[in-house]
Formats: structure tokens, sequence, C-alpha cells
């Protein structure tokens, strides 16, 4: 019996796509072209045997505060959470480091003089943290749940990063804004960056920044068996090259990229949707590195061993220029580095005694430059003597991840450029931007709202509406 819906691609959206429907009791089958399941949650030996790397995602504040997977039995099926003392580490030249600690009014302590400031930004938004995720990780084009507090977040949300920051008062305080800004992968001034930085402050005290015990696989294949155990069938090694060969379906749920999209549908889509679906933007893409190391990273700061996540920029200001850098297709000689160390709260990624590490910084889209000394460089430089502890490395530049999955083109793991012009046309101006023009076929991936991260919540979306359709 051919099965009633299909959902192509195992990321974490078309997991949740699967899922959903799966709970609804319509017979599903999840397609994955790769050998492996999980899209950007994948783990894998990078470097040595024995040595774990998460390859895509690693540190997961928006998971466990999406309205769709909180809901879900994830820990039967050996989904465990590893919380580290502090959410966050940002090293300064000073031998010092400001951390974002799960208090805010830890937090604000260690700011000094921008304590207060911070405070006044952030709590509001804390305390009401459930409802602003909810609210945020859904489509834009529709009325929040909460009118009053997303008119308060907006206000504040809607402006340039650096805007922000610069009102917070000491260098401390602004940096460490400016590095939870950065992860919009945008010049800090531009407008609606100042969004990405409230809300990984705000989850930081919240609820944390936890990283899965083994690794983000872990997650994949909690949800992979979440979903068997609904009655979902599984395919890997399962390309689709045509979107005709899916029509036998009621429900064809795609959790691909624009292009991808585009590509398979070809004349079955109509032409004007399918060229919006080709001028899709993509944005700056990663540049990475994994190590395996032979001890823990030598930070002159010993408060980065208390976070999973270092972020590594100095200054608001050296971090802005490294961010407008890419912009201009660029990449800066001091880059903003993007630093995860799992294993000192997770050691089972590693051999006894040994270590896992990786990072990244932001290159041009499809960018060919060898960077591999320049975010070195900068651990080093928070870190002396980090090289000499590197047993081995792996390089994943922007090719490498596209090659790895199509789905982030040019090695953009966001899923299409973040800007608010695209938040609201994505990934094409519609008023339900999960459903195509052609009946029974819908698109989940971080293409659409709500855009990038792990959350599930564009699979979620995108199941609801063809679950409307199908009882319509």
């Amino acid at each position: 019996m051919p099965p009633d819906a299909v959902v192509v691609g195992s990321g974490p959206n078309g997991l949740a796509a699967a899922i959903v429907l799966a709970q609804a009791g319509v017979k599903t089958l999840l397609r994955e072209a790769a050998p492996t399941l999980g899209g950007g949650l994948r783990s894998a030996e990078l470097t040595l045997p024995g040595f774990t790397h998460d390859v895509c995602s690693a540190v997961h504040p928006l998971a466990i505060s999406s309205p769709f997977f909180r809901g879900l039995p994830l820990a039967p099926h050996g989904l465990e959470w590893v919380q580290p003392p502090a959410p966050l580490a940002h090293p300064l030249d000073a031998g010092t480091a400001v951390v974002l600690e799960r208090s805010i009014d830890a937090t604000a302590a260690r700011l000094g003089a921008g304590g207060p400031d911070w405070r006044r930004l952030h709590a509001p938004f804390v305390t009401a943290w459930t409802d602003l995720a909810a609210d945020v990780l859904a489509p834009p084009i529709r009325l929040p749940a909460h009118p009053m507090l997303m008119a308060r977040f907006g206000l504040q949300a809607a402006r340039p990063a650096a805007s922000v920051a610069r009102g917070l008062r000491g260098d401390a305080a602004q940096a460490l804004f400016a590095g939870n800004a950065a992860h919009s992968f945008l010049a800090l001034e531009a407008w609606g960056t100042a969004a990405f930085g409230i809300m990984l402050s705000v989850a930081g005290h919240a609820v944390g920044w936890p990283v899965a015990r083994g690794g983000s696989q872990r997650m994949a294949d909690a949800l992979v068996a979440h979903f068997r155990s609904l009655g979902g069938d599984v395919q890997v090694d399962a390309p689709v090259e045509r979107l005709d060969e899916l029509l036998t379906a009621r429900i064809v749920i795609l959790d691909l990229g624009p292009h991808q999209v585009a590509r398979i549908g070809g004349d079955r889509l109509p032409v004007r949707y399918r060229q919006a679906l080709e001028r899709y933007r993509y944005g700056a893409a990663a540049f990475k590195l994994d190590w395996a190391l032979d001890g823990p990273v030598p930070w002159t700061a010993p408060e980065c061993l208390r976070a999973a996540t270092v972020h590594l920029g100095g200054t608001l200001e050296e971090i802005a220029a490294s961010e407008a850098a890419h912009e201009r297709g660029q990449v800066n000689d001091r880059p903003f580095v993007l630093f995860a160390q799992p294993t000192l709260f997770d050691p089972s990624r590693a051999p006894e005694g040994k270590h896992t590490a990786w990072a990244y910084c932001h290159v041009p889209n499809g960018s060919t430059l060898d960077v591999t000394d320049r975010i070195e460089r900068q651990v080093e430089r928070f870190a002396p003597g980090f090289r000499e502890r590197i047993l081995a490395r792996s390089v994943l530049a922007p090719a490498d991840f596209e090659r790895r999955n199509a789905n982030l083109v040019g090695g953009e793991i966001n899923g299409g450029r973040m800007d608010l012009r695209q938040i609201f046309a994505r990934p094409v101006a519609r008023p339900m931007p999960y459903r195509t023009p052609v009946r029974g076929v819908y698109i989940c991936s971080a293409s659409t709202p709500p855009g990038g991260g792990v959350h599930g919540m564009g699979g979620y979306f995108a199941a609801t509406a063809a679950l409307a359709d199908l009882r319509a």
C-alpha cells in the first residue's frame, strides 16, 4: 500500500512534519537522500576514531524552547539534555571573560555599570519566555497570541543590533550582546538584527543553552524513533529527482530549500512561483573546524571552562567589523568565531581525558578562502597553547557543507538570508508560506518561517496546514 503522505528530508523540520502527520493517523513515509538521518542534527567521527563531532548544529536553546519539541516524549528514546553551568562565555583581551549566567541578576552583577541596562532590556522577556518563544517561532503574518508582549519585543527587536548594544553601558555588556546578535549572519548595523541578540540572551537566562548527550545525532535518533513508534516508515539513500514521482500521495511535504523545490518541481510548478523560488536569497556561509584535542582548551580566563559555548570576537566594534566584512565579500583578519567545547560536560564524546571542540566563522556565500589559520589564531588569542593540544583537525568549507546537505546552498546554514525583507517573504510572499500552488504539496525547511535553528516549527506548521486542507 502506498503511503498517504511523503515527507522528503529528515532535518528537524522534516522530522517534525512527519511526526505531526503520524500523530494524526496518516500513513507517512519519510524519505532521506543521504545514508544517515538528521539533516543539521548529524554527528560523526570527523577527526579520529572515538571522537564524536556535531557536523552542523551543536547547541540547542531553541530546541528546548520549541512549543512542538517540548511536548514530545523523547527521553524514553534516548535524548538527554546536558546543561553547562553557564550558557555562554565571551573572553576579552584583558584576560577576563564576561559570562551569560542562567540568573539574570548574576549576569547583571558581572556587567558592572551595564548590569541595570542588561536587566532592563531582557528581564521582561525572561519571565515571559514561553509565551514569547511561541509567538516568535510562528509565521510572521498572523495575529500573535500575546500582542502586547510582541509589541514590546518588536520595538527593540526591529532595531540594528549595534544600536541596541551601544545603549548598554560598558564594553562587557556591549560585547556580550553583539556576540549573540552576530548569530544573524548579518551586519550588526542591519535593521532587525537586535532580535537575534535579545532572543539568544533571553533563552540563555530562561532555559539555558544545552547540548545533547552523545551528540546532536541523539536528538535526530530520538525523533526518528518516536516517528517509527507512531507507525511511520523511513527510507534512506532515497533522493527525489522529480516531484511527479511523489504525487501518488495525498500529502507531500518537502524539507528542501527553495532552489531544490524549483528544480524537482520543474514544469509542475507555475512559472511565477518557480521563478520566485529561484530568486530566493542566501546569506553568508560558515567555515567550520572540528578538533580532536589532547586536553581541555587552555583559556586564559578560567570562566570560559564553565560554558559549552564561547564567543571569540573581543569588543562590539570588532564583532561589528567582522560581520560587515562578509557583506562586502571579505573575511576579517580577526573574524568573529563561534566556539563549542561539549566534552567538558559530556565526556561520552571522546576517549578518556581527551576532548572535542568545533568553531566556525562567517564567510561570503560560496567562499573558497581557507580561513583555518585565522580561526585558530582567534582561539590562540584567548587560549595560548591551544594549537599544541590539537591531535587532528577536520575542515568543512562552504562547498563541503553543501555536498553533505543540498539545503546548505553555498555553505549557508540558516536556510537563507534572515533580513527583514526575507523574514516576511520566506520562501515567497504568500499568506500561508508552507503551501505551494500544487495541491497537496507543501514546503517546510528552514527557508520557511520561522527560519533557521533547531525548533521544528516550520515542519509543525506545514503539517498542520496539510491536515487542515486534507479535512476541508
